[in-house]
């Protein structure tokens, strides 16, 4: 009797195990089917639970980049816009220039002439101070003040720092921020240092009376107005070839971005099929396992024990 006993026991607690089982595992499933993610414990797959932590990690390593390189991308195109409008001013005031130093115009031409070259030195040392869209001024380099200063008797400073910091863009890849202001708007003429705005200045002085000779000094003018154009688009070339980089990095980023999430797909999502399937299987075993436990259970000797 003890064995019959002992051997119904087991067989309860065999039975109501499996049917535990397989109610976990239905629940599971459904979960799963739901939720779309196949891990839900770190347990249910130990080397699937740690690739997905290393995906994630690099996705969010790869948000900041890609927050880096867009906004350096804009840093870059306002740079650039700013510089393209230093170049026309500059390519005005040489215009301004040639016709200054014709014998046909007059002393109050000239004075016009030196009026509007004012007025473009005005507007060359605004574009030199501009402002990113976060704020932060463009030809400052590591600075957060403005870029230049003009003392009271017009002289323009450059104060800004010589470099302007590089932003990590990817794994391995920084790019410059831009350029210092010194790199854009200075320049040595026959040896000595000089800036854009020196050259408009000046030549706005003699030709208000400040030289003897103002269509010489005109003439003389083109040479340093001409190396401020050429200061001005080597400094666009190399904010272009930044912004192509920038544009490639984040074609990259992207491309990235589609290969960790097919990868997070692979590794922790659900198969919708299979675990559908499985789901089935489960529900079918746990119906022919409680319908086989209550026609054993209900047998006579069961009864009897019971």
């Amino acid at each position: 009797m003890s064995i019959i006993s002992n051997s119904t026991g087991s067989f309860f607690t065999r039975s109501l195990s499996q049917m535990a089982d397989l109610r976990d595992g239905i629940e599971r499933a459904r979960t799963q089917i739901a939720t779309g993610n196949r891990i839900e414990r770190g347990s249910d797959d130990p080397a699937a639970a740690a690739q997905l932590r290393s995906v994630a990690r690099r996705e969010r390593l790869a948000a900041v980049e890609g927050d880096n390189a867009a906004r350096l991308g804009q840093d870059l195109g306002s740079a650039a816009d700013e510089v393209e409008a230093v170049e026309a001013l500059l390519q005005r005031a040489r215009e301004l220039a040639v016709q200054a130093a014709t014998a046909t115009t007059g002393a109050d031409g000239r004075r016009a002439i030196a009026f509007e070259l004012e007025q473009l030195n005005e507007e060359l040392f605004s574009r030199a101070n501009g402002a990113a869209l976060t704020g932060e001024p463009l030809f400052a380099g590591l600075s957060s003040s403005t870029a230049f200063t003009r003392d009271a008797l017009g002289n323009v400073t450059y104060v800004g720092t010589p470099a302007s910091g590089a932003v990590s863009v990817a794994p391995g890849t920084v790019i410059e921020r831009g350029l210092p202001g010194n790199e854009v708007f200075e320049f040595n003429l026959g040896g000595i240092p000089s800036s854009a705005f020196a050259v408009l200045g000046g030549l706005a002085a003699a030709l208000n009376g400040g030289s003897p000779d103002p269509a010489g000094a005109a003439r003389a003018a083109l040479d340093g107005i001409d190396t401020a154009l050429d200061t001005a688009n080597r400094a666009q070339t190399i904010l272009g070839t930044r912004m192509a980089w920038v544009e490639q990095v984040q074609q990259q980023q992207a491309d990235r971005g589609i290969a960790l999430a097919e990868r997070r797909s692979r590794v922790g999502d659900t198969d919708i099929a299979e675990a559908i399937t499985r789901l089935q299987q489960s529900l079918t075993a746990l119906e022919a396992s409680q319908a086989a436990f209550a026609r054993v259970s209900d047998l006579t000797l069961f009864r009897a024990l019971r």
